[in-house]
């Protein structure tokens, strides 16, 4: 009791920790938002339900408005500079001083007084000149410090110059004053170049001033428009995102960033997330330990399980988080479908639920989502009974393709009202997706070599009579094959009638004497009127008999054969007695004790209801071949008589089969034997008159008297 309690405290444990991973490594993929946090575009509709704000909040000017007022406020501001008086006494000096030896007294005279003249008007930086030239005032703005403030007054740059107007202007003035003057070439160049090298504006824009009043300026353009008080809608769901809804929703987005409880809120999400996750695997869990507690109980299927479940989820989290119509790309369909090769139907579908209910955390549309998601993979479940053969999956992957169109279609028009939004990329997008599903055999190979499960295709490929082993079991053994065949077709039967695996039973039946193929002639079936065991103590013959079991498993793990199909051949005698060796030996040792365990095979009983359905069916077929008449009754007792004797012995107390499978198959065997060995009818001889039996006795005597003569 001790020893159970641990086993089963130890799985609960790994179960838990399975969960528990699956939880952290979805929630480490999602994104790290919380449902206020929304994808959205301008001019776009917004694809969510109606949003409120969740605290007052300022209308602010939207951004095409808020640059009109900003442009339109540069165009009626009026700049703030300071004059720089050292400047012009410096430059005048610096340009006498580069002309001195070129020009006269006189000329440098003329052209100092002029320098001095527009420095007095003002020279001003390009920037400032051009608000000059627009501004039809001509207003410009100087800032003195008075006590601790500063005092603006406005000033006139009607007079002020650029360095290229000054030049301009100096240049011209000299010539009308001296028309008659005529400076030689190379002093006009020096001069030009001394000149432009001088004027350097002494008029510039005050910029810690300028920028301080042209921010008070623009506090207009960002002043809030209003207020959308708490509880109040900003957008409502099909609403097209305006310029001014999308500063809005912006304004919103900065607010709860800012919020003192960003954090806290952020982190109530991140364990609304968790719990969401958990339940949805807990739900999982539970039915599969109520409904299907032989997969629940098996660590290596509910690691696939888990471990799948939890890539596909991940997988999806990234395609609807990075790729556009993400969504619609994922083959959901391909989940029920590849736990179907390895599970049954109903854990596949709610294995579907589970990976759908996950993924619709990051759906746009959850319940669109869910819908066609659901609907597409509950199709492709359906029309996948049992994968036998690969050309099923066009057939599933078509069939789920035009569910996805079918309920595309229908949300559209219960979400829209009409197909004014229909996109063909999202018809696009559901071909992919069937297209990959068609392609979902690959996954199946790759998974049974990572888990060693073995899918019903490759049981269909092994049950082929040509494949290798069974051509050499034809050849070498061929009474054991005919029999393993007679056993396929009647465990096939029994398990199709207790709705066991009728495909693996159908195929561990075809290997599970494989193991004769080491000595075939030791075996009744394979005999032709010499018996080796003749001369033989029955120990030995017990011996040679028995180890078909061990030389099976050899030459299973040789040719690489499932486990499951191993099974088979270490299952289909148990822990049973070669009865008519032990029955030989103790009849002829009657007064010695005999060891049993030597007349004993190897085992272990049947653990499940497949290698327990083919013990029934290998012992009733090798015993009705001794059976000196077949009438219903013999059929019948000896039937009852070998499962019996073997529920007798135990042979079935591992394996989960039931009195009322027993029965069933019983009456399986029964039908079935009848049928093989049916009474045929006797065919009647040709009673014909004396005339005519003596004319065709008359007609072959002269070709027999002949003959004789020819002879």
């Amino acid at each position: 009791m001790k020893k159970t309690l641990e086993i089963f405290t130890r799985r609960g444990l790994m179960r838990l920790g399975m969960m528990i991973a699956a939880t952290a490594i979805i929630l480490l993929l999602l994104p790290r938002a919380d449902h206020q946090s929304y994808i959205y575009e301008l001019n776009q509709p917004w694809r969510y339900p109606l949003l409120t704000a969740d605290m007052d909040m300022p209308i602010q000017r939207d951004s095409a408005s808020a640059r009109s007022m900003r442009d339109s406020i540069d165009r009626a501001f009026v700049p703030v500079v300071k004059i720089d008086n050292s400047i012009p006494a410096a430059e005048v000096d610096r340009f006498v001083k580069a002309v001195q030896g070129h020009l006269s007294a006189d000329d440098r005279n003329i052209f100092s007084r002029l320098l001095s003249e527009v420095y007095n008007r003002g020279v001003v930086s390009a920037g400032i000149y051009e608000h000059l030239r627009i501004d039809p005032e001509k207003r410009l703005r100087t800032a003195t410090d008075e006590n601790g403030s500063h005092a603006v007054r406005t000033i006139s740059g009607a007079s002020m110059l650029s360095p290229g107007k000054a030049y301009e202007y100096i240049d011209s003035a000299f010539l009308a004053a001296h028309p008659d003057r005529e400076i030689k070439k190379e002093h006009g160049a020096l001069i030009a170049r001394a000149l432009n090298a001088v004027l350097i504006p002494n008029v510039v824009l005050d910029t810690v001033i300028d920028s301080k009043f042209r921010e008070q300026e623009y506090l207009t353009a960002n002043a809030a428009l209003g207020v959308i008080k708490k509880g109040q809608r900003i957008v409502d769901r099909g609403e097209i995102v305006t310029p001014q809804i999308y500063t809005n929703l912006n304004t919103y987005m900065e607010m709860l960033d800012q919020s003192n409880e960003s954090d806290k809120r952020h982190s109530y999400f991140i364990v609304g997330q968790a719990l969401y996750i958990l339940i949805c695997f807990t739900a999982l869990y539970i039915f599969l330990g109520i409904a299907r507690p032989r997969f629940y109980t098996s660590t290596k299927k509910m690691s696939f399980l888990m471990s799948f479940l939890t890539i596909f989820v991940a997988f999806s989290v990234l395609m609807m988080q990075y790729i556009g119509n993400g969504m619609y790309l994922i083959p959901f369909a391909s989940v029920p479908v590849l736990i179907l090769v390895f599970f049954d139907s109903r854990t596949a579908i709610f294995s579907l639920i589970v990976a759908v209910m996950i993924s619709a955390l990051m759906a746009v549309y959850p319940f669109q989502f869910i819908f066609i998601q659901l609907a597409a993979g509950v199709a492709a479940a359906f029309s996948l009974n049992t994968l036998s053969q690969r050309s099923q999956l066009l057939r599933t992957a078509f069939i789920a393709f035009v569910t996805y169109c079918l309920t595309y279609v229908t949300m559209e028009l219960i979400v829209q009202g009409d197909l004014s939004q229909f996109q063909w990329r999202v018809i696009g997008s559901f071909a992919i997706n069937s297209v990959v599903l068609s392609f979902v055999y690959i996954l199946v190979l790759v998974i049974e070599k990572l888990f060693g499960f073995t899918s019903t295709v490759t049981l269909v490929e092994l049950s082929d009579i040509n494949n290798p082993l069974l051509r050499r079991l034809a050849q070498e053994a061929p009474g054991t094959f005919q029999h393993s065949m007679q056993v396929s077709t009647l465990a096939a039967e029994a398990a199709r009638a207790i709705d066991a695996n009728t495909q693996l039973v159908r195929t561990g039946a075809l290997y599970h004497d494989i193991g004769k193929l080491e000595s075939p002639i030791f075996f009744t079936e394979n005999q032709h009127g010499v018996n080796p065991h003749t001369g033989l103590n029955p120990e030995t013959s017990a011996h040679k008999i028995i180890s078909h079991v061990s030389a099976g498993l050899q030459i299973a793990q040789q040719s690489k054969l499932p486990g499951v199909i191993r099974d088979f051949i270490a299952e289909h005698h148990g822990r049973s007695l070669a009865k008519y060796f032990y029955n030989t030996a103790v009849n002829a040792n009657p007064d010695q004790p005999v060891d049993r365990s030597k007349f004993m095979y190897p085992g272990p009983n049947p653990q499940s209801r497949e290698t327990a359905v083919l013990m029934m069916a290998d012992a009733v077929e090798a015993a009705s071949r001794s059976l000196k008449e077949y009438t219903p009754k013999a059929i019948s007792d000896l039937v009852d008589k070998i499962i019996d004797g073997q529920m007798a012995d135990g042979m079935f107390n591992e394996s989960p089969i039931s009195f009322r499978d027993l029965q069933v198959i019983k009456s399986t065997f029964k039908k079935r034997l009848g049928t093989i060995y049916h009474s045929r009818v006797a065919y009647p001889e040709l009673h014909r008159p004396k005339e005519e039996q003596a004319a065709s006795e008359g007609e072959k005597q002269p070709a027999s008297e002949g003959e004789e003569k020819k002879s």
